[in-house]
């Protein structure tokens, strides 16, 4: 009788089974009392040998994340951080770049550390299209949609990116804007983009303006430096830009620069709006309008989600939460000159 046989008769995963055996927090009273119904059924008893080469795995959550400069993800980790540890778990930390494939780092952390479960900041679909259904442990995306992939054990918490970027660029044309320029993230890697990239366009046709993605579209990575970049581009293209929404806030504050660099002013000559939320932006000046992501619920429901779908074997859930528009100082309704 092995910790896989005891796993296979009691129905519950190797993982949780180790926790009952090494008396460890974090399992169900129900999950507790059927393991060791098994146990005692055979007189199962554990080899002190194999539980010390083996306690260094399988007892940690890993968490993959795509790029190392987003700002709301590195308040994220250390969130997530925080609420694994108070459940009496350790985390595993991976730092993958933008265009990495985070499903086949997935796979390796698997086979490298045996994790209890996977947390993704930064996906991309394909991705998951592609290969997830090789990986057998319980995982969650953190801020992006899961929704379409139909795979039993990848749960995701996350905003409604398009309407969310739809009602950012809905209040730069309540202040009057029309020619309206969008920063954009990578859309061959980021979900995220895309969907606020519709959230846009779906904002304009509403509003029966015209939209050309040529002159006013400029895609970059969630970076300063990138948004600096891209904003120079669009301000080229666009001469008469009266206003920007930039799909994250780390790439607004790179536009800032450039607008200023350019020498505009925020908000008479130019209104700028972000996405995410950052604390940095709420003390920038001029203060950030954004669009803010609830960190700190998202990360709250994600290890709830993660642990319940760990220890009680739930099915995936598809999670929205809601989302706001701070108004700050770096928008304000467009000037007759312009």
């Amino acid at each position: 009788m092995t910790v896989k046989d005891i796993a296979r008769e009691s129905g519950y995963a190797v993982g949780t089974v180790s926790r009952v055996l090494n008396n460890q927090p974090g399992v169900s009273e129900e999950a507790r009392r059927k393991v060791m119904e098994v146990v005692e059924k055979y007189h199962f008893r554990l080899n002190n040998n194999a539980k010390h080469l083996k306690q260094q795995s399988n007892s940690g959550v890993a968490i993959i994340v795509k790029g190392t400069k987003n700002m709301l993800f590195a308040a994220l980790v250390e969130t997530l951080q925080q609420l694994i540890k108070a459940k009496g778990y350790a985390s595993l930390i991976y730092y993958i770049g933008e265009e990495e494939h985070e499903v086949e780092q997935a796979l390796q952390v698997c086979r490298d550390r045996q994790p209890l479960g996977i947390l993704f900041l930064g996906s991309n679909l394909e991705n998951f299209r592609e290969c997830f259904d090789l990986v057998d442990v319980p995982c969650v995306m953190v801020t992006n949609s899961a929704e379409g992939l139909a795979f039993e054990n990848l749960s995701s918490v996350s905003i409604d990116d398009t309407a969310a970027a739809k009602t950012a660029v809905e209040h730069l044309i309540s202040l009057g804007h029309r020619k309206i320029g969008i920063l954009g993230g990578e859309m061959r890697h980021s979900n995220p983009a895309r969907a606020r990239y519709a959230g846009c366009l779906c904002a304009f046709r509403d509003h029966n303006i015209d939209f050309e993605a040529d002159v006013q579209f400029a895609g970059t990575y969630f970076t300063m430096e990138g948004g600096y970049q891209a904003m120079r581009v669009l301000l080229q293209k666009m001469p008469d830009i009266t206003a920007v929404f930039a799909m994250s806030d780390v790439t607004a504050l790179g536009a800032i620069r450039a607008i200023k660099d350019s020498g505009l002013c925020i908000p008479d000559d130019v209104s700028v709006i972000g996405f995410d939320g950052i604390e940095l932006g709420q003390y920038m000046v001029p203060r950030l309008t954004t669009i803010q992501q609830p960190g700190a619920s998202i990360a709250e429901r994600s290890v709830e989600i993660l642990l319940q779908c760990i220890l009680e074997k739930e099915t995936s859930v598809k999670e929205q939460i809601p989302f706001s528009l701070i108004i700050g100082e770096s928008t304000q309704m467009l000037r007759q000159n312009r």
